[in-house]
Formats: C-alpha cells, structure tokens, sequence
C-alpha cells in the first residue's frame, strides 16, 4: 500500500474534505478531524495539520500538496523479520502514589500501518487524555496481558522483593498470561531494559514458569511496536487506577516523586491518617520521610 504524508493548513483541511463530497465518511480516529475512503485512496486529516493518504492514487490525490520528509532513521519497526513480536513496558515505578503496571502485547505485520494511524509510541511522549482515547482500541485489537500490583501488595513485597526484582517477576509474569493466550510465544520477544539480562534471569529463577530468550534494548518502547503498544496500555490502566484512587479518598493524588508530593503526603495523613497511607503510596520513597510520617 502507497502511503504519503503531506502538511496543510486548517484551510487546506477544509477544502480537501470538500473536494470529495461523495467520499465515505469513516468513523472519526483519535486526534484527527476526519477520514474519508475514495475508491482508490483513504485520506486521514489529523489535527497536527499531517494529512495521510493511504492507497493506490495516494500520489495522485497529494499532486500540489508539499510531502512531509521522513528524516527518521530505519528501526526495527520497519524489518518486516522482526513481526510477529511480543514487548512489554512498566508504569508507576517512579510515582509514589499509585500501582506499578506491566503490559506485555501481541503484535503482527497487520497491525503496523494501524498502530502507526494512531502515532503509538512511548507513552511518556504522548499526552494523557490521547491515551484514554487510543488505550481501549488497542486493548480490543491487541492480544496482551496487563498486571497490576497495587500498593498494599507492593509494600508487603518490598521488605524482601527490591523495586527491580519486582518488575523482573511482573514482566515474567505478563510473557506466561500471554503466552498461555496465543497458546505460543512468537521468537521476537522485547523488553525495554531496565536491568541487565543476567540479573534479569537470576531475579525470576524462582518462578514457577520462565519465559527465556527475551531481547532487551534500552528505549526499545521508540523501537517496538509491541513494547510502544505496551506503554500506552499500561499508562492508560495506572490513570485509571489513579483516577479512582482520587475519587475514592476525595482526595487530589500528585503524580511523580516531587516536593509536592511530600505536601501531599502530609495532608493525606492529615485526613485519613497514617495506616491508610500505605493502600495509596510505595513508602519506601524518600518522599515519605521527608515529609515527615513516622510508619
């Protein structure tokens, strides 16, 4: 399929839509203003003033409009070999309030230009309330395992399970649902890294089952399409947690590990006092000494 991306203005916009009146109307993707399907060409208009044409008469329809260059470097994403791939990516270790999340998804050649549609990426890159939108589509299309460890299991893990081995064993853990899922695991199976393999392998040795030949890349979730799949679903499931907790206490949770969070701390202890801190937080922070809990 011929793919070309061409920058117009929001007038631009609104005249190419009017140039079709017969097109299709599709259902709208997040963060664009429209989608149309000609018989010969499907045309995307997003919001970021990138409008894609998708098809055979894509350079037909783009004639006059100027084409965005792709200066990105080739990636994995682009090696047809790497596909069927299975990553996985966490959330929440650097928040002290909040779940630790793990997501690990399945994905296949098919799923590149309909991964790419929605601009999935790391989900640190991409803004809060687009992953609300985009999260529950890929959690329909995509096969993936979510776990989620909330913070009373966390702080009753801890004294014996440092934050690293936990992550090893949730990220274990997510390749077993997935593979029990798909009934087998494909060969490409990518971890962003955030421990070296070896200590990786020892961390999980324990475990009752062992997912093995696992490659790990540093920013690999920039890489992978699966790992970048992963982030977004796992960011999206700790914003949920996160929202609840909120409307739960009536309280307003910070995100992160700043000084405002140490205020934070104080106040909650204030309302709901000291033992109800440890459902919400991961106490082994410096935030809680700093603000002063004695536990």
């Amino acid at each position: 399929m011929n793919t070309i991306t061409v920058i117009c203005t929001k007038q631009q916009i609104d005249e190419l839509l009017k140039r079709y009146p017969m097109a299709e109307k599709r259902k709208t993707p997040p963060y664009a203003h429209w989608q149309i399907k000609l018989t010969d060409c499907v045309i995307t208009a997003y919001e970021s003033g990138k409008v894609v044409f998708q098809g055979e008469g894509a350079s037909i329809h783009t004639q006059g409009y100027p084409k965005q260059e792709n200066k990105q470097k080739e990636s994995i994403l682009d090696v047809s070999t790497w596909f069927p791939q299975c990553g996985s990516d966490e959330v929440g270790t650097g928040d002290y309030f909040g779940p630790v999340v793990v997501c690990a998804t399945y994905v296949t050649k098919n799923d590149i230009t309909w991964l790419k549609e929605f601009h999935i990426q790391d989900s640190k890159a991409m803004k809060d309330d687009v992953i609300m939108k985009v999260a529950p589509l890929l959690m329909e299309r995509l096969p993936h395992s979510l776990l989620m460890l909330d913070n009373a299991k966390y702080n009753a893990l801890h004294p014996t399970n440092h934050m690293v081995q936990i992550k090893c064993k949730l990220h274990n853990q997510a390749f077993v649902n997935l593979k029990r899922k798909l009934k087998t695991l494909p060969k490409h199976l990518i971890i962003d890294q955030f421990v070296k393999k070896d200590s990786y392998y020892r961390y999980v040795r324990q475990e009752k089952e062992i997912i093995e030949n696992i490659h790990f890349e540093t920013k690999a979730e920039n890489k992978y399409l699966s790992v970048a799949a992963g982030s977004v679903i796992a960011r999206y499931a700790f914003l949920c947690a996160f929202d609840a907790m909120c409307e739960h206490y009536q309280f307003p949770f910070i995100k992160g590990a700043s000084y405002k969070v140490d205020h934070a701390i104080h106040d909650f202890v204030k309302i709901h006092g000291v033992q109800e801190l440890n459902r919400v937080a991961k106490l082994h922070f410096a935030n809680t000494k700093k603000a002063g809990i004695i536990l």
